[in-house]
């Protein structure tokens, strides 16, 4: 049967409606995920349309996902980040939505704290688990919103939750009548969806939850989570790892608008921030997000990272304060103790710090040369150097000039004598064995030296 699509205003097929498939056996992709090998990426060359929202955002997970692999935060800790993060996020709010926990006193003491800030965003939202007695606590906390874990691999189904996947439907639709029941709004988290049967489980599921919907009145949020980070970005890789595909097939097939949709992914494979991207342009409106990527195992898709990608896809950071990324890995360092790799992008030590002298050379001619943007003006960090054997008068020219904040004609260039003072020493230390780079204060110590010999070789010769 044929029909013109309302989106596409083209003569397409009628929509499928698929049924779910109460298999007898667990279907666990073996030809793909065999335990004993990596998984394999398979191709059926079928791509679908890009469909990039009209509005996308950020939501956070760092106050839940992010606290289940390090020290939970304090609640001042929770309470400065939250306010870090409305900074970040700007007035219209790209960054919508955090949750948190709700089980504890000090995670609620947390909400309420931040709540009291009086801020407009991110919206607090909760995780919890499926039960009415956690429904209830929600309601008595005032959250309209909360998560809720549907696992819809087969995985999950048969071997975690002893179910088949006509029993898990059933226990998940209760579920979210008895959140609607006790006045609290559902997100629904589908764990391990690149490990599901797409058509076999996952459509069919959605489809009766926008049944419940429709019923409700309610529109119900579908958070496609990559539990293992199993998702690939490539055009025309297939089902169950797509993430096109699922994108689309969640849109087309369930009939779930963008602003319903969202993405969480994880980094096993080193393709969360790929991913979380890749949902943007194929139709999910949200991707979750946690501060410095920190959560389960390798981690989430780092929030900052999104910044940065939103502002690539489209063109503009639409009210987000950049400068606050650098405030945030500041205060990670400082005030929470966390060591954050020195050459992670936009919030490592050394992100936009050169060890190498012909690097530096181009540095002090312009640094756009070997810098990836002004991160002076956006992220309010210099380019710098480190010196060591490998940084040449260059490195050790530039490190002057920017750790003193030489401007004008008192800044100086690879060929002032102070400099070959300096690089003469440091030529010494590295022949005599060193192999670590040289610290500030070091380098300070040399450099006054420097001055002095410079300053009385001019006496003499006066």
């Amino acid at each position: 049967m044929l029909e013109v699509s309302k989106k596409s205003n083209l003569l397409e097929q009628a929509i499928y409606t698929y049924s779910l498939q109460d298999v007898a056996e667990p279907n666990l992709y073996r030809d793909v995920f065999n335990y004993e090998e990596v998984p394999k990426v398979v191709f059926n060359h079928r791509r679908v349309p890009m469909n990039m929202p009209e509005d996308i955002w950020i939501t956070d997970t760092s106050f839940r996902d992010g606290q289940q692999s390090m020290a939970p935060y304090t609640t001042d800790q929770i309470v400065k980040l939250y306010e870090m993060l409305s900074r970040l996020g700007g007035p219209y709010g790209v960054i919508k939505q955090s949750e948190f926990f709700v089980y504890t006193e000090k995670d609620r003491e947390a909400i309420e704290r931040c709540r009291d800030l009086g801020l407009r965003f991110p919206e607090i939202t909760c995780w919890i688990r499926a039960s009415r007695e956690d429904f209830k606590l929600v309601k008595k906390l005032g959250i309209q919103e909360t998560g809720i874990l549907v696992s819809c691999s087969d995985y999950h189904i048969f071997k975690k939750m002893g179910m088949t996947r006509r029993q898990a439907v059933d226990f998940y639709l209760a579920t979210i009548r008895d959140a609607f029941a006790a006045g609290v709004i559902p997100r629904c988290h589908l764990e391990d969806v690149t490990r599901a049967d797409f058509y076999g489980f996952v459509v069919p599921f959605v489809n009766e939850i926008q049944k419940v919907s429709e019923e409700a009145g309610v529109a119900i949020k579908i958070r496609a989570c990559d539990t293992m980070g199993y998702g690939v970005p490539y055009p025309g890789a297939a089902l169950p790892r797509s993430v096109a595909g699922i994108i689309y097939g969640l849109q087309h097939y369930s009939g779930v608008p963008s602003e319903c949709l969202e993405w969480h992914g994880h980094n096993d494979f080193y393709k969360g921030v790929a991913n979380a991207a890749c949902a943007w342009l194929y139709g999910a409106s949200a991707v979750n997000c946690s501060l410095l990527g920190i959560g389960e195992r390798t981690g989430n898709v780092p929030l900052e990272a999104m910044v940065m990608e939103y502002a690539s896809l489209r063109g503009s950071l639409d009210g987000m304060d950049p400068t606050v990324i650098t405030e945030i890995g500041d205060f990670f360092r400082r005030e929470i103790g966390y060591d954050i790799p020195p050459m992670t992008p936009f919030v490592g030590e050394h992100f936009n710090v050169t060890r190498a002298g012909i690097h530096a050379d181009g540095l002090m001619k312009d640094e756009e040369i070997y810098n990836i943007f002004d991160t002076g003006k956006i992220l309010g960090r210099v380019p710098g150097v480190t010196v060591s054997k490998t940084s040449g008068a260059a490195g050790i020219a530039y490190w002057i000039n920017e750790h003193y904040r030489l401007q004008g004609e008192d800044r100086v260039d690879k060929h002032s004598p102070v400099v070959t003072a300096m690089k003469t020493w440091v030529d010494r230390v590295y022949e005599e064995g060193r192999n670590t780079s040289l610290s500030n204060k070091e380098l300070e110590a040399q450099y006054e030296k420097a001055l002095a010999a410079g300053a009385e070789g001019e006496e003499k010769r006066a």
